[in-house]
């Protein structure tokens, strides 16, 4: 298992962790105060526990290595997993949504009770913390249940942060059904959330290619280290989970050995897995007279 494997899988089991703890502090801030919508928030944490269940499988499924069965690695495991995180996040809105109608058709007063909110206040807080630190490592082991766990979890500390400012409102103003109409926000917005979590796996399913950024990068590595060669084109790349396939043509002189251009390619692909993490660089050597004269002219 890489460093980078080691470190997705280590941040999987500790967000699992984060998200107990969370559940727990929204729980106790629900039946201190008896708020629907805080209630409906505990139900959102709930469902982050279970998301964090299915990132931490998927990113020990997604280290295995490649074998006769999968021969390109289970990479796109962690995109299935961002599919189930996605349909669970829908599950939770339809309940929260029966909770909010439950509250408008019979409101009842909640417990203005400070500790309680406090509570939930410091369980955002934690989130939030966390959230941002899921993102910024998932994005550094192109971990993609991580991000999408970490998206999420913007998401809850966002809609959390309304709540705790609806219920003070509803509070200062006695209108008990403001308290229903909030749990119907935290629905729709987790709904938002999950839209986006389904969206980027699909995406990653489609074997979309590097961002452009990446791509510019690539071509300008190809282009310092292609000494010796003639041209580079038919550049195609595409993501699986953390793994990064590079795929092109490179034109060489008819009279050139294939130990000299084998050594071109090895140039070259170790300059790519320099940059680009988890790169598996594919070059496929062809003859002068295949030469398109477009893509990358070394000389």
């Amino acid at each position: 298992m890489s460093d980078s494997t080691a470190l997705a899988a280590r941040f999987a089991l500790l967000s699992l962790a984060v998200a107990v703890a969370v559940l727990a502090l929204k729980g106790l801030a629900a039946w201190l105060t008896g708020s629907v919508a805080l209630s409906a928030d505990a139900v959102e944490s709930l469902v982050n526990v279970v998301t964090a269940i299915v990132a931490f499988i998927a990113v020990r499924l997604a280290a295995r290595p490649a074998d006769a069965a999968l021969p390109y690695g289970y990479g796109k495991a962690e995109y299935f997993s961002a599919v189930i995180i996605g349909v669970f996040i829908a599950l939770a809105a339809i309940v929260i949504f029966y909770q909010a109608w439950e509250g408008l058709t019979s409101p009842h007063a909640f417990k203005a009770d400070p500790v309680g909110i406090g509570v939930s206040v410091a369980a955002t807080i934690l989130n939030g913390v966390w959230a941002w630190l899921l993102l910024r490592t998932g994005k550094a082991a192109h971990s993609a249940a991580l991000v999408a766990d970490s998206r999420h979890l913007f998401s809850d500390v966002a809609s959390t942060g309304a709540v705790i400012i609806g219920i003070l409102l509803a509070i200062a103003t006695g209108y008990a059904r403001l308290d229903a109409l909030l749990a119907g926000f935290v629905a729709v917005a987790i709904l938002w959330s999950g839209w986006q979590v389904i969206r980027q796996s699909v995406i990653g399913l489609m074997d979309v290619a590097v961002d452009a950024h990446t791509m510019t990068s690539i071509r300008e590595i190809i282009a310092a280290n292609a000494e010796g060669a003639i041209e580079a084109h038919d550049i195609r790349t595409r993501q699986s989970g953390r793994h990064t396939f590079i795929e092109f043509h490179l034109v060489v002189a008819g009279a050139m050995s294939v130990e000299d251009a084998h050594a071109i390619c090895d140039r070259i692909e170790a300059k790519l897995r320099e940059a680009v993490g988890h790169a598996q660089v594919t070059i496929h050597v062809e003859p002068e007279n295949k030469a398109k004269h477009s893509g990358i002219v070394v000389v």
